[in-house]
């Protein structure tokens, strides 16, 4: 039988209050992030905002999604003052952290998705847009204004890519939900970006799946939406033990 292999995915966070699922703070992340890693082979698991405990969640898991959210890295990250715009939730970042942290030194396959990829480019020594409609004002909706379910725009993917290996496409249609962007991807390679030239997909050339998009596959809005989730799960069943101590 094909082993399943563990999939830690971060979630998010939500203070709580009267009129929410819970009065105290609990963590929240949508059931299609797991669903879609299920269906691609995945046993998804989320992930706590411990960063103590990364070393040793990393160590028992075969791959790690760094998942989206409605909030913004720190700029302090990339050296840059906070916009008003901008949105911490430095809890959830710390972990975040902490786990790419232990993933990198461990060789462990990653993807990131929307907030997970641009938290992936500063980790690599990038910085972002922090308000996309004043920094980098363009003809694409990168908060479309339709169904997150249904695609916003397309992207054109860089041949020659692991994302162009796995998705086998040259161009993707997908949703975008996002009010930051990639604005350097620090040692990262480009793999795709959207019309109005905005960086809509990273990754390491070191052989290792390290991969970020700005889109959100788990909709499977694109037919190379499902094939590159494959991919990740089949780098992550790959992942040996040895693999996880270097």
């Amino acid at each position: 039988m094909t082993r399943a292999p563990l999939i830690g995915l971060t979630l998010d966070i939500e203070p709580g209050g009267p009129q929410d699922f819970s009065r105290w703070p609990y963590y929240a992340l949508r059931q299609n992030y797991f669903s879609a890693i299920s269906a691609a082979g995945g046993l998804p698991v989320g992930l706590p905002h411990e960063p103590a405990l990364a070393e040793a969640l990393i160590a028992r898991l075969d791959g790690l999604i760094v998942t989206g959210g409605a909030f913004d890295p720190d700029p302090a990250l990339y050296g840059e003052a906070a916009h008003p715009a901008t949105t911490l939730k430095p809890g959830r970042t710390d972990a975040e952290l902490a786990y790419l942290a232990q993933a990198r030194a461990r060789n462990l396959p990653v993807l990131g998705i929307c907030g997970g990829m641009q938290l992936m480019a500063i980790v690599w020594g990038g910085a972002l847009y922090q308000h996309l409609p004043e920094q980098a004002p363009g003809p694409v909706s990168h908060e479309q204004p339709n169904p997150r379910d249904e695609a916003g725009h397309e992207v054109i993917v860089t041949p020659d890519t692991r994302l162009a290996s796995y998705t086998g496409c040259r161009v993707m249609h997908v949703n975008s939900s996002h009010h930051q962007g990639v604005r350097d991807p620090g040692s990262l390679i480009v793999s795709a970006r959207a019309p109005d030239g905005l960086i809509e997909a990273i990754e390491t050339g070191d052989g290792i799946f390290n991969l970020g998009v700005q889109w959100h596959p788990e909709f499977a809005i694109d037919p190379g939406d499902a094939r590159l989730l494959a991919g990740f799960i089949d780098a992550a069943r790959q992942t040996t033990p040895q693999d996880r101590r270097s």
